[in-house]
């Protein structure tokens, strides 16, 4: 298959030095991307780099993906207007081994098979590098004026802060990986975010003068929302790839609540759904807007590919607890972690449980909570049947907080209203 083409019109190309897809089209081509270990999951933003290394695998290439043991010691300043706090080499560590963890849940490694993705830590090939031997043979091949020129370096130059020699040296530390990568593996190419050209074509540029060989790049675009936030951005941070520090309850809710101008772009981009498919879950989407198909479909690829179809399926499940009136059964099969996940951004007060225990009346009961401001409105909207424990309606006033079993022997899910929800738990 035509790579190239095909993440054309993903919207996944950028830039492109010209021969790349005439290079992919010609043969095996091994290419690699480079993860920064700032933390030890990747995030959402990582999702692009990983997607592109299983497309190349998918079209038949060799998929490198280079995780920066070294560089990530020194801080990349695109991007960045200030001087990053450098970590420490057992953080990094760290790091390095929590993401080659996530990497291998989506690219198939296997290093007895030559054709296979590979792992790559470009600490191993910096750890003995002397600064001198790296200026003698790296330092010599680029001027200064060539590395001032890129985007990256000159807005750091032109502020405030200006830029350290340790940052300003980084784009010649990820061009030398470039020149590393071709002559052990025969690797011809590399590719990233666009905000990664200058770094990614100082590479190009040293394998051409460091080992006479002919190299090849294509950045793609920067992911952004139609409203101008950030991607990949919550009210709670990063949205991240590791269950325990982004739930997939809230992983699959950030893509089901895409707007449609962002949910017609992202699932172009992060699913590998094939182009006439995509065309009628939109075209049908457009007829029925307000079912949010085209959302429900993205989220689904996207929670199934990073976590599981099991992840998804309780996605699922839980959504549908908070959003429909059927759902008790559902809620009481829930253990206290998938309930506290579900719950999460739930208002959550407590209440005693000696109190419940003796029965105080369900009038009172919401008041002390503070689920209502007084025992008037509390009183008011219960006679009406505004409010519902567990999912079940409270008939009436008479009822006592005893007569209501707990959820895990601990909480009570209070409804005010159609959507306003309160989870108590019983100390």
């Amino acid at each position: 298959m035509n790579l190239i083409e095909e993440l054309r019109w993903r919207g996944l190309i950028s830039n492109i030095i010209p021969g790349t897809e005439e290079q992919l089209l010609k043969e095996v081509t091994t290419g690699y991307v480079g993860f920064d270990p700032t933390a030890e999951s990747l995030h959402i933003g990582s999702l692009v780099p990983i997607l592109l290394l299983v497309h190349m695998q998918r079209a038949g290439h060799r998929p490198v993906a280079l995780i920066g043991g070294a560089t990530g010691m020194i801080g990349d300043p695109t991007g960045k207007s200030d001087e990053r706090n450098l970590l420490n080499e057992e953080a990094l560590q760290r790091n390095v081994a929590g993401i080659k963890k996530q990497l291998s849940k989506f690219i198939k490694f296997d290093e007895s098979d030559p054709k296979a993705a590979l792992l790559v830590n470009n600490y191993d090939w910096f750890k003995d590098f002397s600064f001198i031997n790296f200026l003698r043979d790296v330092g010599k091949n680029i001027t200064v004026n060539y590395m001032m020129a890129k985007d990256s370096v000159k807005k750091r130059i032109e502020g405030d802060t200006g830029i350290s020699y340790t940052e300003f040296a980084y784009q010649l530390m990820q061009g030398y990986d470039f020149v590393h990568l071709y002559k052990a593996i025969n690797c011809k190419l590399q590719f990233g975010g666009s905000d990664q050209w200058g770094n990614i074509t100082t590479g190009t540029e040293l394998v051409r003068r460091m080992a006479q060989g002919d190299a090849y790049a294509f950045t793609c675009p920067l992911i952004t929302k139609a409203d101008g936030g950030k991607f990949g951005k919550t009210e709670k941070g990063n949205v991240w790839l590791d269950a325990n520090l982004t739930s997939p309850y809230q992983f699959y809710q950030f893509w089901l609540n895409a707007t449609d101008e962002d949910a017609k772009k992202w699932i172009k981009i992060f699913t590998f759904l094939p182009q006439a498919e995509i065309e009628v879950i939109i075209a049908e989407h457009d007829q029925q807007p307000h079912v949010r198909g085209l959302q429900k479909r993205l989220a689904e690829e996207l929670t199934t590919f990073v976590h599981s179809k099991e992840d998804y399926d309780f996605a699922v499940q839980a959504s549908e607890i908070l959003f429909s009136n059927s759902a008790t059964e559902s809620l009481k099969k829930l253990t206290t972690k998938q309930l506290l996940e579900v719950m999460d951004g739930v208002p959550q007060v407590k209440f005693s449980k000696e109190a419940f225990e003796a029965g105080t009346d369900i009038v009172s009961f919401l008041a002390e909570t503070t689920i209502f401001p007084s025992k008037g409105e509390a009183r008011k909207i219960a006679q009406a049947g505004g409010v519902s424990i567990n999912k079940e309606k409270v008939q009436g006033i008479d009822a006592k907080t005893n007569e209501f079993g707990l959820l895990n022997g601990q909480y009570l899910l209070v409804q005010k209203g159609k959507k306003n929800y309160y989870l108590v738990e019983i100390v």
